[in-house]
């Protein structure tokens, strides 16, 4: 099966949003083993969107819509469509009915025009919304498939999940179980990582491997497809094992987990608080921290040591250091470590200095960057770091790459016990 996916919305051409629909229903699909060739994203105008649909009727059998579903005038996708297949929309009492208690429910007024999201294509199966009001719909017309969804993310994924996913697996006549892991490494570039791995993807059959970069890190999403649990679990495992053989170094968990996780995780495992001394990051590394449930138990405080009087005064970083060695230097870094976990009393202190930008200082180039651990009973580690990129992204990438070496720190600690 080739499918193709349209994203309908003028919003989305204009970049007020971005299409993270069409990432999700790809990742979903591959899962199904049904090829995606195509994403298109088409405005509120019912010409082009026929002539999208035409398109894709000409190169793929299941054309999947995402947007377009709701009350206004401008959300035209079921119409278009009925128009051009030649069926009628028709009122369904279900969806109407989920539509007047999903307002009674919020204590809001329901207007006229809300009805309209309740029409439905005839001969269509509906797709219940359980997360809001629009219904999505499957529709076999000429040998080919037509899905609408809701455009909302938080409408659209669950709505697919619970009832897409399973009706295109029907269609499929595929028995088998299919199962996915996601492995996510830090540290290592994707064109890195392939190239220690080329020859397992390029051999790739079952499990499959697919890469995927975001935001300096780099996942491997393994798919599995079998008709038992345990062999595709055991697929998963082989591929998983020849993988971080070669790349294990870099990895640092599975699936959904983020560093930040993992690193509250494995302070969690071993009882130790942490304290924090940011100048470039601004406090971010705190930020990401307490977003976190849990982290209030962990994370003793920080301090935001923007200028030198602050790193002088409140941390005590040594006048000799910030004249001879600069504060965006090693020496600083370590200090910075080190007097914050004596100020705030933890077993660990980690620390950010250096330069994001947009100027140099001290001579030193912008992108680089210094991070200092230190965990009582032990030297301090200072990492010299240089990135590339935006002034927001150097400093997303120290708070990313301090996460990572608290979390190889925590498992040297964990195995030397």
């Amino acid at each position: 099966m080739n499918a193709e996916i349209i994203a309908v919305g003028s919003e989305l051409l204009l970049g007020q949003i971005v299409n993270t629909n069409a990432r999700f229903l790809s990742q979903q699909l591959a899962e199904l083993g049904i090829n995606v060739y195509y994403h298109t994203v088409v405005g509120d105008n019912p010409q082009r969107l026929k002539d999208t649909i035409e398109i894709a009727e000409s190169r793929s059998n299941l054309i999947i819509f995402t947007g377009g579903l709701g009350p206004t005038k401008d959300d035209l996708t079921k119409e278009t469509i009925a128009r051009h297949l030649n069926k009628q929309l028709i009122m369904d009492e279900q969806a109407l009915q989920q539509i007047e208690l999903y307002f009674e429910r919020s204590n809001r007024i329901m207007t006229e025009n809300n009805k309209k999201q309740a029409i439905i294509l005839e001969d269509s199966q509906v797709l219940p919304n359980e997360h809001g009001m629009a219904p999505g719909m499957l529709l076999d017309a000429d040998n080919l498939l037509y899905m609408l969804l809701p455009g909302p993310p938080k409408e659209m994924e669950p709505m697919f999940l619970k009832y897409g996913y399973s009706i295109l697996r029907t269609k499929l006549h595929d028995e088998d179980v299919i199962v996915s892991r996601v492995l996510r490494f830090f540290g290592i570039g994707e064109a890195m990582l392939e190239t220690e791995i080329e020859d397992l993807i390029d051999s790739q059959s079952n499990p499959t491997i697919a890469p995927l970069a975001s935001d300096g890190e780099v996942t491997l999403r393994l798919t599995a497809k079998h008709n038992q649990m345990e062999t595709a679990l055991q697929l998963l495992d082989e591929t998983e094992e020849a993988i971080l053989s070669r790349v294990g170094n870099y990895f640092y968990g599975y699936d959904d987990t983020s560093l930040m996780n993992e690193t509250i995780k494995l302070l969690n495992d071993q009882g130790l608080t942490i304290s924090c001394a940011e100048s470039l990051t601004g406090g971010m590394f705190q930020q990401e921290f307490t977003s976190i449930p849990g982290a209030s138990a962990i994370l003793k405080g920080g301090v935001v040591c923007y200028t030198n009087e602050v790193k002088a005064n409140v941390l005590n970083v040594s006048e000799k250091t910030i004249k001879e060695e600069g504060v965006v230097s090693a020496q600083c870094a370590l200090e910075l470590a080190e007097k914050v976990s004596k100020l705030m009393n933890s077993d660990i202190g980690i620390s950010f200095t250096g330069v994001a930008g947009p100027d140099q200082i001290e001579g030193k180039t912008i992108g680089t960057v210094y991070i200092g651990i230190f965990m009582k009973g032990q030297t301090v580690q200072v990492e010299e770091l240089h990135f590339g990129g935006t002034r927001e992204s150097i400093r997303t990438r120290s708070v990313k790459y301090g996460c990572y070496l608290l979390i190889k720190s925590l498992k040297r600690n964990q195995s030397a016990k």
